[in-house]
């Protein structure tokens, strides 16, 4: 019972984080103000970029997990970059925030009745991408070992 409760934690964390990310992909095209979808912001296309380096350290603690590795000088380097990630992801939610509450400075302006649903759909996205971004890092602690910087560095041959 305990076994398949260590192989199955990581799973629903790593299911978990592909759809928050794919669904926030998505929804960083949407338009809270107009109800539409707009793909020529800039602006937009920063967080799919981001969230690359997210499936990329999925994929690493999947692998050491199932494989039972020992933590290398990539898997920490991605981990590292996580946490400025984490960091972009807080921003993220503080910005959503900051639109949810403009919603009373426009009162003479037509708001879409979607309005306050798909921000709180956001925000909860959002927040849960956190907590299970932080989730991992404690499963990575846990499952995978902590970063023992006198092995890491006698061994930084990863291929070894």
């Amino acid at each position: 019972m305990e076994n398949s409760v260590k192989r199955t934690t990581p799973l629903i964390n790593i299911v978990l984080t592909i759809i928050s990310l794919v669904s926030l992909i998505i929804l960083g095209f949407y338009s809270m103000y107009g109800n539409t979808f707009v793909f020529n912001k800039l602006g937009s296309y920063v967080f799919p970029l981001l969230t690359m380096i997210h499936f990329v350290y999925l994929y690493v603690l999947w692998f050491k997990i199932t494989e039972r590795e020992y933590p290398d000088m990539i898997m920490k380097n991605i981990e590292y970059v996580m946490y400025g990630i984490l960091l972009a992801y807080g921003y993220n939610i503080y910005e959503t925030i900051l639109i949810l509450g403009s919603q009373n400075e426009f009162h003479d302006h037509v708001i879409p009745s979607s309005f306050l649903p798909m921000g709180i759909l956001i925000i909860s996205l959002q927040t849960l991408l956190v907590l299970l971004t932080v989730w991992s890092f404690v499963m990575r602690k846990r499952m995978v070992g902590k970063y023992d910087f006198d092995y890491l560095n006698n061994h930084i041959d990863a291929w070894e």
